[in-house]
Parts: structure tokens; sequence; C-alpha cells
């Protein structure tokens, strides 16, 4: 007696031919269909308050981590900075414009019923110069690492940065 095949002879001979395609499809078919373990739209924050958390920008913020790295070089002592911007946080958001010539901000829908501007680039502020006011800016050695951190924190040339001795008290 003759065994019944379970696939045509045509079908695995192509199955067999394009075995390397059927697998990654497969694999493929299986991450999309995979449950994803969760509820993300409870844990996740909306798409804009994602956005504005990790691309906010406070001066102050920079000025008391820069002082406070400063402050840890040698011979520092204390640290002031104060940083001045020659442009602040900027967004660029997307703008439709139909054929009469009326402009439209792009949103998108976040859910619960609320929309948030579709944004198409964020522009970070730009320093323009950099005072350091330190206890210890008497020594050149010392006024140099400080000078070369600040470069190197601001991306500001080192003719834009001043470091000068901090008052006694």
């Amino acid at each position: 007696m003759r065994e019944k095949q379970i696939l045509p002879e045509r079908f695995r001979k192509l199955a067999e031919k394009n075995k390397y395609v059927l697998i990654v499809l497969l694999a493929g078919l299986l991450i999309i269909l995979w449950p994803s373990g969760g509820r993300a739209s409870d844990e996740a924050l909306p798409v804009a308050e994602q956005t504005e958390s990790s691309l906010s920008f406070s001066l102050e913020e920079k000025e008391a981590r820069i002082a406070h790295a400063l402050s840890q070089i040698a011979g520092a002592g204390e640290v002031i900075v104060v940083l001045s911007l020659r442009t602040s946080l900027e967004q660029e958001v997307a703008v439709d414009e139909d054929s009469a010539g009326r402009r439209e901000t792009v949103t998108i829908s976040t859910g619960s019923g609320t929309q948030s501007e579709v944004t198409l680039r964020y522009r970070y502020p730009e320093f323009r110069g950099a005072l350091v006011v330190s206890q210890g800016a008497d020594d050149a050695t010392v006024r140099l690492q400080i000078t070369q951190a600040v470069a190197a924190l601001t991306g500001l040339g080192t003719d834009r940065i001043t470091v000068t001795r901090m008052q006694s008290q």
C-alpha cells in the first residue's frame, strides 16, 4: 500500500528551495504576534510628555552641574558658573498650507482625545560665553584646566570663557 503524501511534490520542492526566506517570514510573523507583556498605554507617558521631559533645558541646572564638576578640579575650590545664551531651545513644528494659502499646524492624536503638534526638529541652545568665578583662579594651571573643561562641556572657544578669582570672604 502506498503512503499518502502530506504535501504535493511541487510545494515541497518550492519550500525546500526557499527555506531561508520562509524561516525569516515565520520569524517576523512570530515577532509581530508575540504578546507585549503588559499594558503599555497605561504605563507609558504620552508622546508629547516624553519628548518634553527628555528635551527640557534649564540654564540654572546646567550652570550648577558645570560648577559642581569644576569644583572637583584640584585647587579650584568653590566655583560659580554663569553662562549666557545666544539662542534658546527652539521647536520647529510641521505646518500644512492649503491652496488658498491658509497655514495650519499639523497635529496628531495621542489618545484620550488629546492632540499634540508634530515636531520636525529641535534646536538646542547655543552658548554665547561663560564666566567662571573660582577660589583657585590665581593658579594659572587651575585657570587653564577650568577653561578647557568649560570649553569641552559647552562647545565654546576658549576666547569666550573668562575665569576669574573669587573675592576673599
